[in-house]
């Protein structure tokens, strides 16, 4: 995840000199809709129930998906 310190914005300004848009290197771009993608299914997911981890490993040897 990148850090909002981390971004080379540029900007698009009007007339008056007002920022109206922001142009970013795509890295930047990409990284930041692949965040606001995990953000996005957290948000989806929040009320899931949740499985203990002890759980989740006993059923994951039983199906052979990891050794015992």
């Amino acid at each position: 995840m990148i850090s909002v310190k981390d971004f080379k914005p540029d900007y698009i300004t009007d007339a008056k000199g007002q920022k109206r848009a922001v142009i970013l290197p795509l890295k930047e771009y990409e990284e930041l809709l692949e965040d606001l993608s995990d953000l996005a299914m957290v948000a989806e997911r929040r009320d899931e129930p949740v499985i203990a981890h002890k759980k989740v490993m006993e059923e994951l040897k039983r199906d052979g998906c990891l050794p015992d």
